[in-house]
């Protein structure tokens, strides 16, 4: 039998659904601000924190490993770089702290580039300060493009307030005080204007500039063609010493690239007169003649095939780049034509006329 159900009573058999009063929910929700909010001081504390401690090491004296250090930030430098580089010049100190400071400040784009020196006591805000402002008193000395090491020695030794650390010291003392013993101290150093502080060293000024060129050939060995026949960066190095020598005019700076690095491709002799000059050394009269050039020697490469064994001279980058990235061309000859530029010939019929006309001024 169907019984009837009064709907009325339905309610009798639905569960009852549990709701906390409304003050018991707005007590909860009361509590979770409170944690929220207790939450928010306690990181607002701890960066509060963090910043006191900086600050306060800040301007604390940083340890020197000497009186004084000296250190140049150059062009482009990011402001990690300029921190890393105080530490590795002897500021002994963290340079995350160092670089956490330039960003805390809000001036560590307000940074210039120039050569700096700090004495003992020199705290980081000094540091800073110094570097935002371009508070240094400096002197410059240059390096050519195209010098040789000995050649800039004179200069470095010249040169007005610098202090002479490596006087009486060999080209082998030198890169081994730089850090690089297993290279020749010829062609290591990149071709610049350094400014530096008074009383810095010839030592901090040859670093400075030892390590640009690691920086600029590296850059440069990264973009060699597929085809290049040079197998490491210091090959690439000595060709471009012998590019920028050989070069009048710097738009022929690919050509005569191209040139060498053709005839090191096929195993022809590089004949170039600038590596026998250098060879010759002081015996050299400013007359090369034709005994030179039937003489054996290390840099002879009329004598001998392939590249010498070191750099001829400080390559700047334009020559860096030649090396690495020759011209297209078909060219295994080149001659001066007496006005800076050369003249390129495929053949060694082309070439002969090509010195009878520019260098023996024959028809």
């Amino acid at each position: 039998m169907i019984t009837a159900v009064n709907f009325h009573d339905c309610r009798a058999f639905a569960p009852q659904a549990s709701f906390p009063p409304s003050g018991a929910r707005r007590q909860r929700g009361g509590v979770f601000a409170r944690l929220l909010l207790s939450l928010v001081l306690l990181a607002g504390l701890a960066v509060a924190g963090a910043f006191g401690g900086l600050w306060w090491w800040a301007h604390q004296p940083m340890p020197l490993t000497g009186p004084a250090v000296e250190w140049s930030v150059e062009q482009g430098m990011t402001p990690r770089g300029v921190a890393q580089g105080w530490v590795d010049a002897g500021a002994q100190t963290s340079p995350w702290l160092l670089y956490q400071w330039f960003r805390w400040s809000g001036q560590a784009r307000q940074i210039r580039a120039g050569s700096y020196e700090i004495p003992q006591g020199t705290t980081p805000d000094r540091l800073l300060s110094m570097m935002v402002r371009g508070d240094e008193s400096l002197s410059t000395v240059k390096l050519i493009e195209g010098w040789t090491f000995k050649r800039w020695r004179q200069e470095l030794a010249q040169a007005e307030g610098l202090k002479q650390e490596t006087r009486g010291w060999s080209d082998d003392q030198i890169m081994t005080a730089l850090g690089s013993p297993s290279l020749p101290a010829e062609g290591q150093f990149f071709p610049d204007t350094y400014a530096y502080a008074k009383g810095s060293t010839d030592l901090a000024v040859m670093r400075r500039a030892h390590r640009a060129m690691d920086r600029h050939l590296t850059e440069a060995w990264t973009q060699r063609a597929a085809a290049s026949p040079l197998k490491t960066p210091q090959e690439a190095l000595i060709l471009a010493s012998i590019v920028e020598k050989e070069t009048g005019h710097g738009e022929d700076r690919g050509l005569v690239s191209g040139v060498f690095n053709n005839r090191l491709r096929i195993g022809m002799p590089l004949q170039t007169d600038p590596t026998v000059i250098y060879g010759l050394g002081d015996a050299f009269d400013g007359n090369l003649r034709k005994i030179h050039l039937q003489t054996d020697g290390p840099f002879n490469t009329y004598q001998r095939g392939g590249l010498p064994p070191t750099p001829i001279a400080m390559p700047g980058r334009a020559a860096l780049l030649a090396a690495v990235r020759p011209d297209a061309t078909r060219a295994l000859y080149f001659v001066a034509s007496g006005d800076g530029r050369s003249v390129f010939s495929e053949t060694l019929a082309e070439h002969n006329r090509a010195v009878n006309r520019y260098q023996r001024k024959r028809p």
